[in-house]
């Protein structure tokens, strides 16, 4: 088989970085797609999928099911264990004008096949390991919560979280053993597919506006924003918290994500990113509008969000 090698793809991807993409592989003839990489090359493999066999551009497809045409079939190799891209249907992508995540679904969209391969999570970054790690964490535990989880999503997130939790320690410091490498990659898979029966909630909204105004990495705003919103929502949730950790519930829980986060390194304040009080009021209203935000098992708002950017100062 001859393959065509596209080496261009950016973290964080924009609509204008998979145009430029696009523009440049539409000449070229080719059966399939195999995205090799994180979520920025799996979300850039889908996104580019779209594109080539549906044309427009990527605001046509914000939303889910807007593919009227086949797409081509796609294989996925992830060498991170964390976005869950690889089990998604979703593309998600910043719009280039204004940095709002776009998240762009439809089931053609979804790999084929995924290949989960210990052997190349061995010379991960540690840095990048901690923090897609964190992300994978995020997506058992954001998605057992939502409103709109069902039994079967309720499941994948729960052996998701029962896989992840006792590794991702030690899978943020690679190389990692065969057994720890394999239970991250099941586990961020299985977070990765329960999003799709559940969505997420407040703790991806909050990150998803620190990174299109901040720039800060996503699994490193994850791990900010993931212990004050488990506060914020042990009012509303405790009980289900306490089925995945026992130990204090809800205040328990997020008493180890913020040890887990020293442990791997990962930034424990806001204020490593030079934000400060002043700035809260602009991210909450940002967070306000992120989708997931509608998702988020105890409502909120623009004071809620105030409240918990002010719990990870």
């Amino acid at each position: 088989m001859e393959a065509l090698v596209f080496d261009q793809v950016r973290e964080n991807p924009t609509s204008r970085s998979v145009e430029e993409a696009a523009s440049r592989l539409e000449e070229e003839k080719f059966d399939l797609i195999a995205a090799v990489g994180g979520g920025s090359a799996m979300d850039t493999a889908k996104a580019v999928n779209f594109l080539l066999t549906n044309g427009g551009r990527m605001e046509d497809y914000w939303g889910f099911g807007k593919a009227t045409r086949e797409m081509l079939p796609s294989i996925a190799v992830p060498t991170t264990a964390g976005t869950g891209s690889d089990a998604q249907s979703y593309a998600l992508i910043s719009q280039a004008e204004t940095h709002r995540k776009m998240a762009c679904g439809d089931p053609k969209a979804r790999f084929r096949v995924v290949i989960l391969d210990p052997a190349l999570l061995a010379t991960i970054p540690r840095r990048v390991a901690a923090a897609t790690g964190m992300d994978a964490l995020s997506h058992a535990l954001e998605s057992y919560v939502t409103p709109v989880r069902t039994p079967a999503s309720a499941s994948l997130s729960r052996r998701a979280f029962r896989l992840l939790e006792p590794v991702v320690e030690a899978a943020a410091q690679p190389p990692a053993s065969t057994e720890v490498a394999s239970r991250a990659l099941l586990g961020a898979h299985l977070a990765g597919a329960a999003i799709e029966g559940s969505m997420l909630g407040a703790a991806h909204a909050a990150a998803n506006a620190l990174t299109a105004s901040q720039d800060v990495a996503h699994g490193e705003a994850i791990g900010l924003m993931l212990p004050s919103v488990i506060r914020f929502n042990t009012t509303a949730v405790n009980a289900l918290y306490g089925e995945l950790w026992p130990d204090g519930a809800g205040a328990g829980l997020a008493d180890r994500i913020e040890e887990i986060r020293r442990r791997t390194g990962l930034p424990t304040q806001l204020g490593a990113f030079g934000i400060e009080a002043p700035n809260l009021p602009s991210l909450a209203a940002a967070a306000c509008d992120e989708r997931t935000a509608n998702f988020n098992p105890r409502p909120v708002d623009q004071n809620a969000f105030e409240e918990i950017y002010a719990g990870a100062l």
